[in-house]
């Protein structure tokens, strides 16, 4: 950056964000954002899962079956399925960027990670429609 006569002003910059060309607003508050919000999320639908799983517990399968296939049920199902594994990834992509130095290996765990949960998510999601459907 260049004053009005030409010199460079890069005394507020850190080293890194010259480096880069960031400055601290573009680091990662989006990120730290979702972590917050999904573990918010995370909160009452756990607490319902568990209390949930506790009445069910040694439930016949029908009656489990029934339980899943009520809308509101399958929609709680869902919204957690979404926010455990969108919360697990950015956690996981978080100790990889920490605590990972190699850049390549890196990606590759951020990269894994990401397609591992959106696989499960997905899997998970698949079971959940399919008992809300066929119960």
């Amino acid at each position: 950056m260049a004053d009005a006569k030409g010199l460079k002003i890069d005394t507020m910059r850190s080293y890194l964000g010259r480096a880069r060309g960031l400055g601290a607003a573009n680091g990662g508050f989006h990120h730290w954002w979702m972590q917050r919000l999904t573990s918010l999320a995370l909160l009452p639908l756990t607490l319902w899962f568990v209390w949930s799983l506790a009445h069910l517990a040694g439930a016949p399968y029908a009656a489990v079956r029934a339980w899943a296939s009520g809308p509101i049920n399958a929609t709680l199902l869902l919204a957690l399925i979404a926010a455990t594994f969108e919360h697990m990834h950015l956690g996981v992509q978080v100790v990889a960027e920490d605590y990972i130095h190699t850049t390549w290996i890196q990606r590759s765990v951020v990269i894994g990670v990401k397609a591992a949960s959106a696989l499960l998510a997905l899997a998970a999601t698949i079971a959940v429609l399919k008992l809300a459907i066929a119960g």
